[in-house]
């Protein structure tokens, strides 16, 4: 009959002492992480008798983050999609326990966004908001603040009388790397029509900024046309992009700074079929994805989802553990880029 290992064996494959594996079970507090995970493992894989005691005891152990995440609308593919990463890396964080309160925005008006910011902050230690730049918006940050609870800007800068962490791509480069794709892709010089969402987000005003940094100093020949808005709103991108082509017949290429590409996709597909147009947009999903294969989007600069989700989760204790104090950080995430060719 094979014996059950003892608590001996379980010491000799974690390789540490006896007196160390009984401190994981009783006192884990008292063992250093790593330790307390490699008797755990050890205990995975001799089959140790006590290893539910052992895991039960290191999950208690564990310190406990309760941290909040403000996204918008979640009838919108990239928002679902960076809310399933949130909660899979809240979920299998090995450090500490996490408790991830995650909300959508489907009413985006000032008032709206600065009460549930107000509302999520009471319940967090710490919070990450995606939002447009708004005076109301400033002041529910400044009262979330107060109360030592710092506030982090996700995808979108955001301003308020403390500092404000961010955690996102660096917009500016966004812009330039935009604007070099029409410049390398385009057959002639021409217009360029430039759609964003909502001018308030400081993001999409920072890809402007890039956009046509590179221009003046790269492409002069190229006319860039006064941005416009599409509100975020599909309809609404559809019928500024119909109108576009309709009226400019210089036109060369739409840069889609912000929200509404699945409107300007469904009117590339009506577009006459002499018109060769570059459409240069945002992220990747089901529509983008489409976009790239029939040709109706050219290229797809994109927030890369994981990475950005476990930023996100991680920035968020951070600043929790060092409070408002302590001023806050700006993480900048490499972008990722597609095309027809690499999806």
């Amino acid at each position: 009959m094979v014996s059950r290992p003892t608590i001996r064996d379980l010491a000799d494959a974690a390789g540490v002492s006896v007196s160390t594996v009984n401190r994981v079970i009783n006192q884990p507090e008292s063992v250093r992480l790593p330790t307390r995970n490699r008797v755990l493992h050890a205990a995975e894989d001799i089959g140790f008798y006590g290893l539910g005691s052992i895991e039960t005891a290191i999950m208690k152990s564990r310190e406990t983050h309760t941290i909040g995440v403000l996204l918008q609308q979640s009838d919108r593919a990239f928002y679902r999609g960076l809310g399933n990463a949130l909660e899979q890396i809240a979920e299998s964080y090995q450090n500490a326990r996490i408790v991830l309160k995650l909300e959508y925005l489907s009413d985006l008006n000032p008032e709206n966004v600065a009460a549930r910011i107000r509302n999520l902050g009471n319940q967090c230690e710490a919070i990450a908001v995606v939002a447009a730049e708004h005076p109301r918006v400033s002041q529910a940050i400044n009262d979330v603040q107060t109360t030592d609870t710092p506030v982090i800007a996700l995808i979108a800068p955001l301003s308020a009388d403390g500092e404000v962490g961010y955690v996102g791509l660096d917009s500016w480069k966004v812009g330039r790397t935009a604007a070099w794709g029409f410049d390398k892709m385009c057959r002639e010089q021409g217009e360029i029509a430039i759609l964003v969402g909502n001018p308030r987000y400081r993001n999409q005003e920072l890809n402007e900024i890039g956009f046509r940094s590179y221009f003046r100093e790269h492409a002069s020949g190229f006319t860039l046309l006064e941005p416009l808005s599409t509100f975020e709103s599909l309809a609404i991108a559809k019928e500024l992009t119909t109108e576009l082509i309709r009226d400019h017949p210089n036109l060369k290429g739409i840069f889609v700074s912000g929200g509404g590409i699945t409107g300007v996709l469904e009117a590339m597909r009506h577009a006459p079929h002499d018109r060769e147009l570059i459409v240069i947009g945002y992220e990747l999903f089901e529509a983008t994805r489409n976009g790239l294969i029939d040709g109706t989007m050219t290229m797809s600069i994109c927030h890369p989802i994981f990475p950005l989700a476990r930023q996100t989760i991680q920035s968020l204790i951070d600043a929790k553990t060092r409070g408002v104090v302590a001023g806050a950080t700006t993480t900048h995430l490499n972008f990722e880029i597609y095309t027809s060719q690499n999806i």
